[in-house]
């Protein structure tokens, strides 16, 4: 999942991050490379937290969508990516029919993105779901 974060500082070295789209989450760094570090990692226990208590992972928003807001005014705007999946739950094995073409060519562009078919997959999935 892709998460937008907002960087603040006072003295152009230390950052505060905020991630608008996880109330509550936040962290920082001595350096703007550490903060961003911190903050995939503050993200990556705040969905765990998340999922312990039954609450629904957030649907991304884009990175627009907050930058209006004046309580992130100023900032240095970033977008980081973590993985989510380990909070989805346990994987379940299915058995699905697709046609012959269709399972060729989600092979090559699973392949091209370095992902396996069930990879792939799951991420389109995902995407599907958003857009509801």
């Amino acid at each position: 999942m892709k998460f937008p974060v907002v960087l603040h500082t006072d003295d152009g070295v230390r950052y505060g991050v905020t991630v608008p789209g996880l109330p509550g989450c936040f962290s920082a760094g001595d350096t703007l490379d550490e903060a961003l570090d911190s903050v995939r990692e503050a993200i990556d226990l705040h969905l765990e937290g998340m999922a312990e208590e039954g609450v629904p992972l957030p649907e991304p928003r884009l990175l627009a969508e907050y930058q209006s807001d004046p309580d992130y005014a100023g900032g240095v705007w970033a977008v980081v990516e973590v993985d989510a999946s380990r909070v989805e739950g346990k994987t379940e094995k299915v058995n699905i029919t697709l046609p012959r073409n269709l399972i060729r060519r989600i092979d090559e562009a699973a392949k091209t993105r370095g992902a396996s078919r069930s990879g792939f997959l799951a991420e389109a999935a995902r995407q599907a779901l958003r857009k509801g």
